[in-house]
């Protein structure tokens, strides 16, 4: 038993292993040069701007999880509430450190891009990778510390309270999404609006260029894209990355509650923690390997090196976490009776890692510059803004087919290999290696960053050639991380949603322990008319937060043009290059903005199942109730799936398609074809960088959510 609780310690040294490879790096990337002084201006003012949205957002997010912190207090314990506290000031802590690196790395990506491509590469991916480890390394360490602590090192079945284990670790799951939600949402906002209504006056209206220092937007568009993609991507994949361990591990506790073999419970609950601690090592390793070949000028290319090196890595890394947690030989009976080999998870793991690189190539198909997809946007665009926008949508539709059938594959052979719990091995591995992808999505937004320091302190002309050319890759990366979130958290969801049938069906098993479920019979067929009412109440939740969200987004950006026209009119030096345009007033305009706009569509997942429950239990009694939450909790991630996957894949494309006629087809630059791009881009942005990725933490808190509820009920 002690050899299993080793993998505790080597999981948390390879958690502080990842935060101290981040701590290098950022020394590394510090000393490097930041350029011209004004350069570092305009880097600075980035940095003031998002330092200011941050403190604001997480000002207003501390108010609304101190009041949770107290209930989850009061209804769960303090052991419970502890949990939801790390989740939260860690998922924070994450999205933080994330922004701060970025708005730091930009200047110097721009200074490294004057000197070669491979530079400028180097300088922003390990800026990327300096979030991804952190993001990873932080979850890891979250997760792996307070199970020790909840354990004290005993073996599981001598715990004093086994329930508060496991409440406890969803508690933890719960604070991370909570700020996740937020965090995705209010940058989402923040940083649509401004791009959004940036582009409406400055490209459309006066006919500027992208970043033009005229337009009063372009600082809050800069610091948009390190608050939105960066920040907002790193607490969301921190709270990926937890929820899914954590959902794994109480899995395990339900499913093998009653396990009699040679793999011990003690086992299947560490297994996925153990796979997190050496996939960790895989993907720093991995970044080591991201380099452009002699002459090569293929920066996709050299960040694939990477992330294949990162995979192969864990997959050998996983055959040794198999070995030494459970025994290739080793064989346990789940409580209904099923057989699972130690073998078959291993094979479910690996599943996990090939449904991984299949999403990311179907996601760079549907969003790359080099694929039929894009170009297709951009050859409607020649036929002007409506043939883009039907394209566009087409394409959004069209690429929810193949992830789909790739996670309807990968259940149907995980759930044969080894049931529910195969599955959860497989998305397991799959959020393994987030710290490589996270590292992928961080690299946009510093050469996004990059790209707008080169334009706004007026370098020549091949400097931005190269941030463009990182820039353009760094709009599929941020695409291919967000398809990877959003179908492993579809995935993870129903790992959280087989723990809720799973617990609910151990409590209706053991009700002299658990009275509040005494006599219950829970009927999950389509007959019962209250599992219909669930399914499409839960379906009609990821539509109705996606429209507040885009309408949230038409708001802010219609303020933003409404600002830069007044400083365009009351003081015309600006247009000329005379005097410098109030960049500060738009930044305060959005941060009001965001704050107010990201609250009542972020509460929606989390009150969602508590209103449901109360409704349906008042009309037709608790039975009918837990059912009816149960169903909407799969209608939540089947709709939930399709709307994300179409927003984020749509938006990839139109952003794309924009980028690939300011490239020199289709008439470039200036163009009607170029015209109707932007008007395309324009409604891709919020699809993409706001309502698509803010599903993704929207499903899982749904899950949560409904997983506490019983918890609190089961104490009833």
């Amino acid at each position: 038993m002690q050899s299993v609780y080793i993998w505790l310690w080597i999981s948390l040294a390879c958690g502080g292993l990842a935060v101290l490879y981040g701590a290098v790096q950022i020394r590394s990337i510090l000393a490097a040069s930041a350029g011209s002084e004004r350069m570092q201006e305009i880097a600075s003012a980035i940095q003031e701007g998002a330092n200011a949205y941050l403190k604001r957002q997480y000002m207003t997010i501390a108010a609304v999880g101190a009041a949770i912190l107290i209930l989850v207090g009061f209804l769960l314990g303090p052991v419970v509430a502890l949990g939801f506290l790390i989740g939260a000031l860690l998922s924070g802590a994450a999205g933080f450190i994330g922004m701060l690196v970025s708005v730091r790395a930009n200047v110097r990506t721009t200074q490294a891009s004057m000197e070669s491509l491979q530079a400028g590469l180097s300088m922003a991916f390990r800026a990327g990778a300096i979030t991804g480890m952190l993001v990873a390394g932080l979850a890891l360490l979250s997760v792996t510390g307070y199970y020790l602590w909840l354990t004290q090192g005993a073996s599981f079945g001598a715990a004093e309270d086994p329930r508060q284990i496991i409440d406890g670790l969803v508690a933890l799951g719960f604070g991370a999404s909570l700020i996740s939600i937020f965090a995705r949402l209010g940058g989402g906002i923040f940083t649509k609006g401004a791009d959004v209504g940036g582009d409406m006056v400055g490209k459309v209206e006066a006919g500027i260029p992208e970043d033009d220092p005229r337009n009063a937007a372009t600082i809050a568009d800069n610091v948009g894209d390190n608050v939105g993609d960066c920040a907002g991507m790193a607490a969301d994949l921190f709270e990926t990355y937890a929820v899914t361990i954590v959902a794994t591990m109480v899995l395990a506790s339900i499913y093998f509650r009653d396990a009699a073999g040679a793999i011990t419970l003690d086992a299947m609950m560490i297994y996925p923690i153990a796979i997190g601690g050496v996939c960790m090592v895989a993907s720093i390793l991995g970044a080591y390997f991201v380099r452009l070949g002699k002459g090569s000028t293929n920066v996709m290319g050299a960040l694939y090196k990477g992330f294949f090196a990162a995979a192969i890595f864990s997959a050998a890394g996983l055959a040794i976490a198999t070995h030494f947690v459970l025994g290739f030989d080793g064989v346990v009976e789940s409580a209904n009776g099923l057989q699972i080999t130690a073998m078959s998870l291993f094979y479910c793991g690996l599943t996990g890692l090939a449904v991984t690189g299949l999403i990311v190539w179907i996601t760079e198909y549907y969003t790359s510059v080099n694929y039929g997809p894009v170009k297709s946007v951009a050859k409607a665009s020649e036929s002007g803004h409506g043939a883009n926008v039907i394209q566009g949508l087409a394409v959004s539709m069209e690429a929810t087919a193949l992830p789909a059938l790739v996670i309807i594959g990968a259940i149907m052979l995980t759930f044969n290999l080894a049931g529910l719990f195969g599955i959860a091995i497989a998305v397991t591995t799959m959020l393994a290696l987030a710290g490589m992808v996270v590292a992928l999505d961080a690299f946009g937004p510093v050469t996004d960053n990059a790209g707008g320091i080169a334009e706004m302190a007026g370098l020549e002309g091949a400097v931005r050639d190269t941030t463009d050319m990182l820039d353009a890759v760094g709009n599929t990366t941020k695409a291919v991380t967000k398809g990877y979130a959003i179908g492993s958290a579809g995935l993870g969801a129903l790992v959280l949603f087989a723990a809720y049938t799973e617990d609910l069906a151990y409590f209706a098993s053991n009700p002299e322990t658990y009275p509040f479920f005494a006599g219950l019979t829970v009927n999950f067929s389509l007959s019962n008319p209250y599992v219909v009412v669930g399914l499409l109440f839960g379906g009609l939740l990821p539509f109705l937060f996606g429209g507040m969200s885009m309408t949230a987004v038409g708001r802010a950006a219609q303020a933003v043009v409404e600002e830069v026209r007044r400083q365009f009119r009351e003081n015309p030096g600006i247009m000329k290059g005379e005097v410098k345009p109030d960049y500060g007033r738009a930044v305060d305009l959005l941060t009001k903005a965001a704050i107010r706009e990201m609250i009542i569509p972020s509460l929606l997942p989390v009150l969602s199942p508590i209103v449901l429950f109360i409704v349906v239990n008042f009309i037709a009694g608790r039975a009918e109730a837990l059912a009816s939450v149960g169903a909407m909790l799969l209608g939540v991630i089947v709709t939930g799936l399709y709307v994300a996957i179409s927003m984020t894949a749509g938006g990839g494309a139109w952003d794309n398609a924009k980028k690939y006629i300011e490239d020199g087809h289709h008439g470039g630059k200036g163009s009607d074809a170029h015209k109707a791009a932007v008007t395309g881009d324009t409604v891709g942005d919020p699809y993409k960088d706001t309502a698509g990725p803010a599903v993704n933490p929207m499903i899982k808190i749904t899950n949560i959510v409904a997983l506490l509820m019983l918890a609190v009920l089961a104490g009833m």
